[in-house]
């Protein structure tokens, strides 16, 4: 797949929408101007974020995927995703087979790269929407029901539950269990002779039934069940080990009076706050072509706090379906300077501690990611697009074009205002009988990025600021009578202050190899 045209000129976006989109993504000077004032910034910044969320209505929603009406139950009960627009009837009508729909994903040729991100960035992506946006694992699945705590709460480290917690807990200095693996920090393995051991048998490892004996003992004891199902999945959970423990280990140091628990839950609060900074002051910014940097303010919840969208937190599925970036994950990923079947990587944590922590970061930061769109995703992940398209039929989402009404984009007349790529246009064309029968799901990918530095289309933009920013800024330990040195410590809130990258944690933790590595989400080529 090539090159594609710009979306400038072929879909009109609304004078809304493109004036602020201009608006952000010119007059650089100006935007460092503002952030070099450290009061103007902070105003800036509560006043972007504010108006992004903004863009949909906010919660809590009238429905969830529990019934077609508002009841006690469809408000309150959260084993069910939430939903941002009512159910619609006849979804078959105008509309290809599901198997159809899959094949315009995709990947028959070269991956066409992503102009930003490295493979770092589909790594952590993963990692960190897997904590909240959690679907049911056992079969047969109920698309309609979530096992999530729809929190930024780290439970791929710390676990669903209180038990699974208590399984990974050394118990002593409010260390996590870990062991030293050619001479780094790692959980300790789940498994003997292909049996979870003992001391773990409050935690599960998602498709373990498929590994040998001898795989199976490779695994990791993490908190989270799929803590081991790819190798990026994994090195994130053993850097946050690492960072829990570090600043375990600081804490205890300086309050030589505390005991386990409550360096435990310092810690635990301490290193949450650092992985949601990491992801408004790297991820998000990686995402958006903006020029201004977005930042967590300790002082924005009080500039936020009467803010209508500041509500309990509630993943919808329409958030789940959008973070199915499939298409950012090459056919073989660089592991350790091997290139393997992206395959290979699978359950991968024995390919981890010989190269080093350090050595796989940087690997998958040296590797471009996909480009996000139609016909780039690998073969191997097929029956995964499948399974999201079927998902959206059974839960009777609405359409492409109500989604825009929705995000308050104008409607699009033909498939040409969907995308300018013809082998896109005409393959949409083909499949469905109108633009107004085109799926969310479908639509959301079809959809080009604003710009040549946009790493995302618009109306998925969109969606993902509305609900990262809103879901991660009510986190309890962000509010303002919760954000202070009684909850962290002056040296927990020193090292959540110094923590503004991953290569920020990267560094602190690998002193079985401390040469400087080049880890970032953005490509060393990326247009500036």
């Amino acid at each position: 797949m090539g090159a594609r045209p710009s979306a400038r000129g072929v879909r009109s976006d609304g004078a809304h929408n493109r004036l602020r989109y201009l608006a952000l993504t010119c007059g650089r000077p100006l935007w460092r101007a503002a952030e070099a004032c450290t009061a103007l910034r902070r105003r800036v910044n509560a006043t972007l974020i504010d108006q992004a969320i903004r863009e949909m209505p906010p919660r809590p929603e009238p429905l969830s995927t529990l019934a077609d009406y508002t009841s006690w139950a469809s408000l309150t009960d959260r084993t069910y995703c939430g939903r941002h627009l009512p159910p619609v009837a006849d979804q078959e009508t105008g509309r290809p087979s599901v198997e159809q729909a899959a094949d315009l994903f995709t990947r028959t040729g070269e991956m066409a790269p992503c102009p930003r991100s490295t493979v770092l960035f589909a790594y952590f992506a993963q990692w960190f929407t897997d904590g909240f946006l959690r679907g049911e694992s056992r079969e047969p699945r109920d698309p309609r029901r979530s096992t999530s705590n729809h929190e930024v709460d780290l439970n791929p480290l710390y676990g669903l539950d209180a038990a699974a917690t208590e399984a990974v807990r050394a118990h002593e200095g409010g260390l996590l269990k870990s062991q030293l693996l050619d001479g780094g920090e790692f959980p300790l393995h789940l498994c003997e002779n292909g049996k979870v051991k003992g001391e773990f048998s409050a935690l599960a490892a998602v498709r373990m039934e498929r590994l040998s004996d001898a795989q199976r003992d490779t695994l990791f004891a993490t908190g989270g069940d799929r803590g081991n199902v790819q190798v990026g999945f994994t090195m994130m959970t053993v850097l946050f080990l690492r960072e829990h423990n570090r600043v375990a280990r600081m804490l205890a140091a300086e309050n030589p009076r505390w005991d386990d628990e409550r360096l435990f839950q310092t810690a635990r609060n301490i290193v949450i706050v650092e992985v949601i900074r990491l992801v408004v002051e790297e991820y998000i910014n990686h995402v958006t072509p903006y020029h201004f940097r977005f930042l967590l303010d300790p002082r924005l919840g009080r500039a936020l706090r009467r803010a209508p969208w500041h509500r309990q937190n509630w993943a919808s599925v329409e958030f789940n379906l959008v973070y199915r970036w499939h298409s950012l994950i090459p056919p073989s990923l660089v592991v350790g300077g091997t290139e393997l079947p992206t395959a290979r990587t699978l359950f991968g944590a024995a390919l981890i501690p010989g190269p080093g922590l350090g050595r796989l970061f940087e690997d998958a930061s040296e590797q471009r990611a996909g480009r996000i769109g139609l016909f780039n995703t690998d073969p191997i992940l097929r029956d995964v697009e499948v399974s999201s398209i079927a998902d959206g039929r059974a839960l009777r989402l609405a359409s492409y074009n109500d989604y825009r009404a929705h995000c308050r984009f104008p409607r699009v007349r033909d498939f040409a205002r969907v995308s300018g790529d013809p082998r896109v246009r005409d393959a949409l064309a083909e499949r469905y009988r109108s633009v107004d029968d085109l799926e969310l799901y479908v639509g959301l990918f079809a959809e080009e990025p604003g710009s040549p530095r946009a790493v995302l289309p618009p109306l998925l933009t969109k969606i993902i600021a509305v609900d990262a920013f809103s879901q991660a800024l009510t986190n309890p330990l962000l509010a303002p009578r919760v954000l202070t040195a009684a909850t962290f410590t002056r040296s927990g809130l020193r090292t959540i202050a110094e923590t503004r990258t991953i290569a920020d944690v990267l560094a602190r933790n690998t002193p079985e190899d401390p040469r400087p590595r080049f880890v970032s989400m953005t490509w060393r080529g990326a247009r500036r």
